[in-house]
C-alpha cells in the first residue's frame, strides 16, 4: 500500500527551530525552567530540537521578543519563561495578563506556536522555603512545557492518507 499526505509541510520534520525567551528577574529560579525545556527539547525529540535562548529585561518584554522571533521565519516555535510576583502593589495581575494576552496575540498573528511558562503565582516570598518550591516547580514547568510544543509542532506534519496501490 502506498501512502500520500493529506498537505505537504512547510518544511521537512525536524530538526525543529525553537526560541526560549525568559526574563532575566528572579533568573535563578526562571533558567531552571529553561533548562529543563532545553533538555527535553534536545534529548528527548527526534532529531533533537534546535534551541536558541534569549534573555530580556522582565516578563513584560516577552511578547514583543516572541513577536520579533515568530515573525523572522526562523522558529518554528516560541516558548517563554518568566516569573511575575506579587511585589504588594497588585502590579504583577497586570504584568501577567499583559503578557499571556501578547503572547497569545503573536501565535494567532503569526500562525507560530508559542508556549507559556509565565508562571504567577499567587504567594510568593523571598525566603527559603518558596525558593526552593518554586525552583523544583519551574524544573517540572519547563519539561512540560517543552513536551507541550514538541507534541503542538508534530502535529503540524503531513498525516499520510492509505491509497490502494
Amino acid at each position: 500500500m502506498n501512502q500520500t499526505f493529506s498537505s505537504s509541510p512547510s518544511r521537512p520534520a525536524g530538526p525543529w527551530r525553537v526560541a526560549l525567551v525568559c526574563a532575566s528577574w528572579h533568573a535563578d529560579i526562571v533558567h531552571r525552567a529553561r533548562d529543563a525545556a532545553v533538555q527535553a527539547l534536545t534529548a528527548g525529540a527526534s532529531p533533537p530540537a534546535e534551541v536558541q535562548r534569549l534573555d530580556v529585561p522582565g516578563a513584560f518584554e516577552i511578547p514583543l521578543q516572541a513577536l520579533r522571533l515568530a515573525r523572522s521565519g526562523r522558529f518554528d516555535a516560541v516558548i517563554a519563561c518568566a516569573l511575575v510576583v506579587n511585589g504588594g502593589i497588585y502590579r504583577h495581575e497586570f504584568v501577567a495578563s499583559a503578557v499571556i494576552d501578547g503572547l497569545m496575540r503573536v501565535q494567532l498573528d503569526t500562525g507560530v506556536p508559542v508556549f507559556s511558562a509565565v508562571l504567577t503565582p499567587r504567594d510568593f516570598h523571598e525566603h527559603e522555603e518558596h525558593r526552593e518550591f518554586f525552583t523544583q516547580h519551574f524544573v517540572k514547568k519547563g519539561r512540560e512545557v517543552a513536551q507541550a510544543c514538541l507534541q503542538t509542532l508534530a502535529l503540524s506534519l503531513p498525516v499520510p492518507v492509505a491509497q490502494a496501490a
